[in-house]
């Protein structure tokens, strides 16, 4: 599950009143966190504009969270894929320290 929070919190901060990050700008945040290169950045950019598309259509078609999470999950463990070994290792961290947040209702924004 700690997996599904990290894709799914720009998507959740729409929900609660605040900005939808683009997919650019959550790549970009994974960029300078990660240090990644331009082609991971670049790679990454394209799954989460994927991503929003079909957050979008679930959201069209009147799902949930519940309805989201196989979603969530496939789109960390494709930019998982793209990390290094240090870089993913950092991610789950990341992912980990959201989801400790999120579960203390401190959301996952920033």
């Amino acid at each position: 599950m700690c997996c599904i929070l990290l894709g799914f919190a720009a998507v959740s901060r729409a929900q609660g009143g605040g900005q939808r990050r683009s997919p650019e700008d959550r790549a970009k945040q994974l960029q300078t966190a990660l240090n990644l290169t331009d082609d991971q950045t670049a790679k990454i950019t394209a799954i989460y504009q994927a991503q929003a598309k079909q957050v979008d259509s679930i959201r069209t078609a009147g799902g949930d969270f519940s309805a989201m999470r196989p979603l969530m999950q496939a789109t960390n463990e494709k930019v998982k894929a793209i990390l290094t070994p240090e870089q993913a290792t950092a991610y789950q961290k990341m992912m980990d320290e959201r989801r400790a947040r999120m579960q203390q209702g401190g959301g996952g924004g920033n």
